[in-house]
């Protein structure tokens, strides 16, 4: 498996260096870019409202949406980030984040004839994280689970890109991922990782199977990139992606880790819209669910807001 990862690298180095010598005798190509910035928010009051004893809550999501694409020749090159990040404030559980979002998706092709697009090869890279820390809240005191590159999906994968129209593309080969847990001092709440009953606290690095002595751990397998995106309607625009991962690394081949993510905007006016995203994760060595919080599950996140959005 290295092997080929190392011939699809060396395959895509080459085929980059002609394109860029190929670029030279092109006059100016130009990028397509734009980009949605949108600002939601909610906030409730109530006094004596038996329905609901929450007397104040606010929420507030701010999202950025920006895409910058180039085709030039035989090559194609579309760049993606998404990002996200909401708070709420109630009376009785206080500030806590809602959402928290950094994903930043590349993918360069290179078509194998002159003007044809539909069949070539090429490289995708991809980083997730977040921005802020996540705790578990239902530990006293609370629990950091997440932050800052804890965890990061650092994914590099070269292969085959088929192209059967301009708004979709697939892209198969192998991978090399990254899964990254940054800031280790502070995986555990108490002195040594041992809690007041003698057990023993779960470091974070080992929340997302990574050695609590290391900051990472290498994955490489196959690797399936599908992008899409379309006017639904006049108003309405969507856009997905999906990304699958098998790990040869561990000699599960079967165990395949899922990302999805689907944004629709929908457009009232020019700067009323409508949002909604939808996203699923699946990672099997993400365990800290079911009820002694060492099983792993489908992780669904889901967004709707109105509110101002700026398109540019």
């Amino acid at each position: 498996m290295r092997r080929i990862l190392f011939l699809a690298c060396v395959l895509s180095s080459v085929l980059i260096a002609d394109a860029q010598t190929a670029t030279k005798k092109t006059k100016n190509p130009k990028w397509t870019n734009g980009g949605v910035f949108s600002v939601m928010g909610a906030q409730t009051g109530s006094r004596n409202w038996a329905v609901a004893p929450e007397k104040f809550s606010i929420t507030g999501i701010a999202s950025l949406n920006l895409w910058f694409n180039k085709a030039w020749g035989r090559s194609a090159w579309d760049n993606s980030a998404d990002l996200a990040y909401g708070i709420s404030n109630t009376q009785t559980a206080g500030l806590r984040k809602v959402d928290d979002k950094l994903d930043l998706y590349t993918r360069y092709s290179y078509g194998f004839v002159k003007g044809n697009k539909l069949l070539g090869v090429g490289v995708i890279g991809n980083l997730r994280t977040q921005f802020s820390n996540g705790y578990d809240y239902s530990e006293t005191p609370r629990r950091r689970i997440s932050g800052f590159f804890a965890p990061a999906y650092l994914t590099f994968s070269p292969g085959i890109h088929f192209r059967p129209a301009k708004n979709f593309v697939l892209a198969i080969g192998p991978a090399a991922r990254w899964v990254i847990v940054s800031n280790n001092p502070y995986s555990y709440n108490y002195q040594g990782g041992v809690k007041p009953t003698g057990e023993a606290e779960k470091s974070i690095a080992s929340i997302y199977g990574v050695d609590p002595v290391k900051t990472s751990r290498f994955e490489t397998g196959a690797f399936l990139s599908a992008t899409y995106h379309a006017g639904i309607a006049k108003n309405v625009k969507y856009k997905t992606r999906l990304d699958a991962m098998s790990n040869f690394v561990e000699n599960n081949p079967g165990n395949i880790d899922v990302y999805w993510t689907n944004n629709f905007t929908m457009s009232v006016n020019k700067w009323l819209k409508v949002t909604y995203s939808y996203d699923i994760v699946y990672d099997d060595d993400v365990k800290i669910f079911g009820e002694h919080k060492n099983t792993a599950a489908t992780q669904m996140r889901s967004v709707l807001g109105v509110g101002l959005a700026v398109g540019f």
